[in-house]
């Protein structure tokens, strides 16, 4: 794995007014992704909607990745939280089998309130990563309660070649710091959500993962472009703009309104599952009014 500056969408997955997996509309949607030099993690918990997805069809929405873009930007299997060590190893030995570049091994997440013990998260994580060569990058989520041992990951990524990455999901800024300062520059470091992406980046990390990039890839990735060439007023404008993009997006629904807006856009969004339900008329005029007032459709290139 190359450690250069990078950001990843938590990409989509469309389904149609049947409530079916849309196999044309994620590819087209992926296509855009690529245009963008934007890689892609799929089937996600959370933009990808990975809780409603039955397995046949979480295979087959890597398959689709692995077919369209591979090759032309990462494409990485992202799943759900596992309950058990097995149900992880399971999925990875799926995403291994399709042929994508590297898998995130999710957070252990018992459920019913329950958090693991340090010692039972390294015997997870130890048994998920012997039970695969495919590279792995480890998820440490604010949402399962607890956070992943920057020490731990620390020898784990001495013991396991196949550990490339972790991706850091903690409002705390102060986890981000003990773990660049643990395995910068030996594991790629992204952060969930764009917010803490500049500062990944000052301590030596890789960039960010966005949700905000299904709907405006190319002024996500604008912000690592303007990055790599030392730009740092490209950078900082652009990074503003994807911030107040996340905050109003995610006031209003998060993928719910992401995917109606790409819908009123003409692009390919389609439907959310249940339980999920879909946002009003009244959002969607919100947030393209927004997207037009911040000059987002030129820099896109469409038009709302």
């Amino acid at each position: 794995m190359r450690m250069q500056p990078s950001v990843f969408a938590i990409s989509i997955t469309p389904f149609d007014s049947d409530g079916r997996l849309d196999e044309p509309a994620l590819q087209a949607h992926l296509d855009r992704m690529a245009a963008a030099g934007v890689g892609v993690y799929l089937g996600g918990g959370g933009s990808g909607e990975g809780f409603a997805l039955d397995e046949n069809e979480a295979r087959r929405v890597l398959e689709i990745g692995v077919d369209r873009i591979g090759g032309q930007v990462p494409v990485r299997a992202m799943g759900i939280e596992p309950r058990t060590a097995d149900q992880m190893i399971d999925y990875i030995g799926v995403a291994g089998e399709v042929g994508v570049d590297a898998a995130q091994i999710y957070s252990l997440d018992p459920g019913h309130g329950h958090r693991p013990t340090p010692a039972e998260v390294e015997v997870y994580l130890r048994a998920v990563l012997e039970s695969t060569s495919l590279p792995c990058v480890v998820s440490s989520h604010q949402s399962v309660g607890y956070k992943v041992s920057p020490r731990l990951l620390a020898t784990l990524a001495d013991e396991h070649p196949n550990l490339v990455g972790v991706n850091c999901s903690h409002g705390d800024v102060g986890a981000l710091v003990a773990l660049c300062d643990a395995v910068a520059g030996r594991l790629e470091i992204h952060v969930g959500g764009p917010m803490q992406g500049l500062t990944a980046l000052a301590l030596g990390g890789q960039g960010y993962l966005t949700s905000e990039a299904n709907l405006a890839p190319k002024l996500c990735a604008s912000v690592i472009d303007g990055y790599r060439r030392g730009d740092l007023t490209a950078t900082f404008s652009a990074f503003a703009e994807v911030v107040r993009l996340s905050g109003l997006l995610y006031g209003h629904g998060g993928i719910r309104a992401t995917k109606a807006v790409l819908d009123r856009l003409g692009l390919p969004g389609g439907m959310v599952r249940p339980p999920q339900l879909p946002v009003t008329d009244d959002v969607v005029d919100e947030i393209v009014a927004h997207l037009e007032s911040a000059g987002i459709p030129a820099i896109e290139g469409w038009r709302p």
